[in-house]
């Protein structure tokens, strides 16, 4: 492996954490309050349960797609957004944190694997590369995770 190699892989690997241009994930969940998660203020579409979930649903696709070629996705949109504002309970929420968590170190020991072939078509895909997956996971939690922190600033939470 050259340096250059390693050294993407650790760029995308410190990305998908969000510590580049956006804020850090684990920022984001601390100051996140179970009590705030089923609130939707006036003229927002969606709670911070709906953001989070939907964002963890599609990063583990994302992940699965890139690893598992029996993986199938969910029905598009409605299998990538939860039906409920807000988790049953802590426990379902904990839950779904932890999920999020585990899958966004899965992606990031998938990048950072030198007998993975960054580059290198997904054999069942349709032209995807780990490379690709990985930065789409990063821009998509970055998207969300604005539009998570403009919410709590408007639910008085951040």
């Amino acid at each position: 492996m050259t340096e250059n190699d390693l050294s993407l892989r650790k760029h995308i690997a410190t990305l998908l954490d969000g510590r580049q241009a956006h804020i850090e994930i684990g920022t984001v969940l601390d100051k996140l309050s179970f009590q705030d998660l089923s609130k939707q203020p006036t003229g927002v579409p969606w709670t911070l349960w709906q953001l989070f979930e939907h964002t963890r649903i599609a990063q583990w696709d994302i992940l699965e797609f890139s690893r598992n070629p029996n993986h199938q996705s969910p029905d598009w949109p409605k299998g990538y957004w939860p039906g409920d504002k807000g988790p049953k309970d802590e426990a379902a929420w904990k839950a779904s944190v932890a999920s999020f968590r585990h899958d966004i170190n899965e992606m990031k020991d998938l990048v950072l694997d030198c007998n993975i072939d960054l580059h290198e078509k997904i054999p069942h895909g349709d032209g995807q590369t780990v490379l690709r997956e990985a930065m789409l996971i990063a821009d998509h939690n970055a998207y969300h995770l604005g539009q998570m922190v403009l919410l709590m600033k408007l639910l008085g939470s951040w």
